[in-house]
């Protein structure tokens, strides 16, 4: 809990056994305690405080937050009680009451600087930047300290940086903030780092790049110490904003003098020397070349200066520095680019990369160095490039099985990366099934050799030979994506289980596991599988997506919560996380900080991903519960749903996807291009405007339930009927048009690359007939809007539309579950067949189900009160007329139908969990060369299996619900 003030003081000794049962998690003897205190000291304001949070604590919000204000309103000065506000109010996510509570603290004692620097602390958490400017000001008349002062500044820029209009910004804010320090510059009373650190903040926010790189170069700049290179870095970014070339080359070459291994130096080194011979720049002929020193201004000088690093590497007997040699591939890539003969003065790239391999091939790095540089080897140099680097590898005697295996971890690595390569330059994609069904054996055999390697390794440590088994993975995937040959998944399965026995921290092997499993249909390994690898933090929103797209749409909406959970609890809380790290930032004067926490703060908000798992997360609860646990109605109003609002940034959403999560070699030709990521981000936006659309519908549709009569208009429009309906009609036409423009996505939806983004339920929905069938019960709900206006005598055709929209939609219906048929799971020839596609097309089936029905229970609504008025009048005029109206007889054959439909489709369940529960999985004949890589591939197939039945239990269970709620729908 917080401080708690003066041991001597009394009070202290009195509140203690409170904050203990607190801090222990045992509210209830804390709410206990506070009471007998509260009997014996009533005015000991703390103490009611204290209750308030353990009754937050036990669910009871509103009692907390009365006894909350009761203390809140006598604006307390005592620290225990500020404190303990300060928690409370932090709990309820109302940090703005905190700032009250000091405002009136700070008013009762003006000269605090404990309360003025928590009203400061208290403004960051809500973001009120010109009352922090003030506070902070305030606080350094009090207390003259530079970090006070320097709040203030920090305050001034982040109201330029919130600034909706730039010219504010540019003109007022940050103008004042640099007035600001500058007179701290002349008064000398720079002291710290972060205020220099600040002055340059400002200076480049102001785009004073001159001033900036004098401040960084004079004696202000020696304070930046806690960076290494930290001015040079200024240097260089603010010469390469300038333009000043010649000052960049010269920068730069100085620093790879000092460090030749320091990457980040070299692209501006080539950088500065071409934008100097674009300019045909020539130095001074008397003076100096620049303020930095020595320019190399020709290619002549660069290719020496290159070569010379080399010569001093290879002269060494220490360990070798890759840079160097890095920087030869690097200039032959650029002035091959620019067409310069001077390109072979610095040798052949495939010696050269050979070369490269015999120095740096036993280090993992080597691949990602050599894979960028792949492109220049001509293609008839591939195989020979290969052949090269084989020789170079130390391998053993060769086994019975043919294959030579390296004798240490060195030559397993150097062995390796030659696989790797080969990849990388398509020689695996070129071989034939035979071929790559031989390569496969050759790598699972060098992967099981090379665990002898790792018997020591501890669990959370990586086996040696981890990547053989990664890549064998990857070429039976190439099998099953070619050969549509089921048996080359399964035996992936087994080889990724059977890595993961020895190593359960790979990351890797888990989420290629959850990828194949999902594609398979099966969602019940993935949730374990998830769950292992620990996601933290930011991960939620980054890899978050791989779990969520295929939870609801396998069946298992248990699990879905769970993952959408999951999710939602890290965005909810980076809330209140991110304040508390600004507020942070600000003690330890880490202001160039700041900017960067808000920019995360309103990149997680404005996720794409975070839209999708809230707006799945209401839709999923809605289809779960609604009409079964509470009504539609109820359920919308728990949600806080609002139909008229549309809380998505759809004009400044991101797309915060780690779509190369995924270990990859493949070649250039296979990786995700721009294209993909482009269409991609299109679809999942089409498919979320369309879930969001649907949403908000249904919450429409409930609130139109449970309006009054409309017989008079008049009434109607002042209960604001007449406004509902509008704004469903509305929201039904913006459906209707974005289920058009969808329908133009498959068409020129190209394939994405199988570890690329996983494609949405877009293409599915549309094809199973589902969105249409959605569309258009919901459109009934407007015809029968106009029915309860019209009433049921002067209605005819209108009556007669909407039977045929009644029976229109059970055909569609019948469709879409005809759609659900065939065997989900099947044994043909002793090999195991899955038709996943068959378990999401009855997912889809479920959830136009629920939607028809909450239409359906809509027009029991407006038929109910209409047909009773009709029997009403029927008696007043003696008419013995028996005969229904049409359309109650059309709402009554909708119900019958509705009810055949669910116990087909139930039937169909049944059938299929008969049929895979009776597969004898034991049974099958596995190729495979031992006996216990056949049980890893069981053991996956079984996991398959009860994924499935899992599925169809909870799919049943649901349109058992349904099937009961539908015998409510008389009218």
């Amino acid at each position: 809990m917080a401080a708690r003030g003066h041991v001597q003081d009394p009070n202290d000794r009195r509140l203690r056994p409170i904050y203990d049962y607190l801090d222990n998690g045992n509210n209830k003897m804390a709410i206990q305690q506070a009471d007998k205190l509260l009997k014996k000291h009533k005015d000991l304001h703390c103490a009611k405080v204290l209750k308030a949070i353990g009754l937050q604590r036990t669910g009871k919000q509103d009692e907390a937050f009365t006894l909350a204000q009761e203390v809140a309103t006598l604006e307390p000065t005592d620290d225990n009680s500020l404190q303990a506000l300060t928690i409370l109010y932090r709990e309820m996510h109302r940090p703005e009451l905190v700032t009250k509570l000091y405002e009136a603290a700070v008013r009762k004692v003006p000269l605090s600087e404990e309360y003025h620097s928590h009203l400061f602390m208290a403004y960051a958490r809500v973001g009120e930047y010109k009352k922090m400017q003030q506070a902070g000001m305030a606080l350094y008349k009090i207390v003259p300290k530079n970090p006070y002062y320097f709040w203030s500044v920090m305050s001034l820029v982040m109201q330029a940086i919130s600034a909706q209009d730039e010219k504010l910004s540019q003109t007022m804010f940050l103008p004042l903030a640099e007035r600001m320090v500058e007179k701290m510059v002349k008064e000398e009373k720079i002291e710290a780092e972060a205020e220099v650190q600040l002055y340059f903040m400002i200076l480049e926010r102001l785009g004073k790049c001159v001033e900036a790189l004098d401040v960084i170069r004079g004696p202000l700049g020696e304070k930046l110490t806690s960076e290494l290179q930290s001015r040079e870095n200024k240097c260089m970014m603010l010469y390469q904003r300038l333009q000043r070339w010649p000052e960049c080359n010269a920068l730069a070459h100085k620093l790879l003098l000092k460090n030749p291994d320091d990457w980040q130096f070299y692209p501006s080194y080539f950088d500065s020397l071409f934008h100097l011979i674009d300019q045909s720049w020539n130095p001074p002929e008397e003076e100096e070349h620049c303020a930095e020193g020595p320019v190399h201004y020709t290619v002549a000088d660069v290719v020496r200066f290159v070569e010379d690093r080399i010569k001093a590497e290879d002269g060494k007997d220490s360990r070798l520095l890759r840079g160097p040699y890095l920087a030869r591939l690097e200039l032959i890539h650029r002035l091959r680019e620019r067409g310069c003969p001077e390109e072979s003065q610095l040798g052949e790239p495939l010696e050269l990369m050979v070369q490269f391999f015999g120095k740096f091939g036993d280090k993992p790095c080597c691949i990602t160095d050599l894979k960028i540089y792949l492109h220049l080897l001509s293609p008839d140099q591939h195989v020979q490039f290969i052949n090269r680097l084989g020789e170079a590898v130390p391998l053993g005697e060769e086994g019975p099985e043919g294959f030579a295996f390296p004798e240490d971890t060195k030559a397993l690595q150097r062995h390796l990366c030659v696989c790797q390569l080969s990849r990388a330059l398509g020689l695996h994609h070129a071989l034939d099934t035979d071929g790559k069904l031989r390569l496969i054996a050759e790598l699972k055999a060098h992967y099981r050799h090379g665990l002898r390697f790792g018997k020591t390794s501890l669990k959370t440590e990586l086996q040696f030979s981890d990547m053989y088994c990664l890549m064998a993975a990857h070429v039976y995937i190439d099998l099953w994506t070619e050969t549509e040959d089921e048996n080359m998944v399964w035996q992936c399965l087994g080889v990724l289980q059977e890595g993961l026995s020895h190593s359960p921290s790979n990351a890797q092997f888990k989420l290629l596991l959850l990828l194949l499993y999902c594609r398979l249909g099966a969602f019940e390994p993935v949730v374990d599988l998830y769950s292992s690898l620990d996601a933290k933090h930011v991960q939620h929103d980054t890899i978050g997506y791989l779990l969520t797209r295929y939870a609801e749409s396998l069946g298992q909406f248990a699990a879905a919560s769970q993952s959408c959970n999951f999710s939602l609890r890290f965005f909810h809380s980076n809330q209140k996380d991110t304040s508390e790290y600004i507020i942070q930032a600000y003690k330890y004067g880490a202001f160039e900080k700041i900017p960067e926490f808000i920019a995360l703060r309103s990149r997680l908000n404005q996720s794409l991903h975070f839209a999708q798992v809230r707006n799945e997360r209401m839709l999923l609860d809605l289809f779960l519960e609604a009409d079964i646990v509470l009504s539609l109605e109820e359920s919308v109003k728990a949600m806080g749903l609002s139909p008229e609002e549309d809380d998505i940034p759809w004009d400044s959403m991101r797309d915060n996807r780690d779509l190369t999560v995924f270990t990859s070699w493949d070649p250039k030709d296979r990786h995700l291009t721009d294209e993909h990521r482009h269409l991609s981000l299109e679809e999942e936006t089409v498919w979320l405007r369309i879930r969001s659309l649907t949403l908000r519908l249904l919450a429409s549709l409930a609130l139109l339930g449970h309006t009054p009569s409309q017989q008079n208009s008049v009434v109607a429009n002042e209960n604001g009927v007449g406004d509902k309906a509008s704004v469903f009609s509305s929201l039904l036409s913006q459906l209707d048009q974005t289920v058009q423009k969808a329908a133009q996505i498959p068409e020129k939806r190209t394939q994405y690359p199988f570890l690329g983004p996983p494609s949405t339920r877009l293409a599915p929905a549309l094809s199973s007939g589902t969105c249409q069938c959605q569309v258009a019960a919901l459109q009934l709900s407007v015809h029968l809007q106009e029915l309860e206006i019209a009433g049921l005598d002067e209605s005819s055709e209108l009556q007669t539309q909407i039977c045929n929209g009644f029976k229109s939609l059970v055909v569609q219906l019948q469709e879409i579950l005809n759609k659900c048929k065939g065997d989900l799971l099947e044994m043909k020839d002793s090999k195991l067949k899955t038709q996943p596609s068959l378990l999401e097309n009855l997912v889809f089936f479920v959830e136009t189900v629920c939607i028809v029905f909450w239409m359906a229970s809509y027009c029991a609504k407006v038929l109910r009160p209409l047909k009773a008025s009709l029997q009403k009048k029927k008696k007043k005029k003696k008419d013995t007329n028996t005969t229904l109206p049409a359309v109650v007889c059309g709402f009554q054959e909708l119900t019958g139908s509705l009810q055949e439909l669910l116990t087909q489709a139930l039937d169909h369940i049944k059938g299929q969990e008969t049929g895979i529960s009776a597969l004898k999985l034991a049974s099958l004949t596995l190729e495979g060369p031992t006996e216990e890589e056949g049980s890893f591939t069981r053991a996956a197939m079984d996991k398959v299996q009860s994924s499935y039945l899992r599925s169809l239990q909870e799919v049943g269970d649901l349109l058992k619900k349904r099937a009961e709620t539908v015998k409510t729908l008389k009218i």
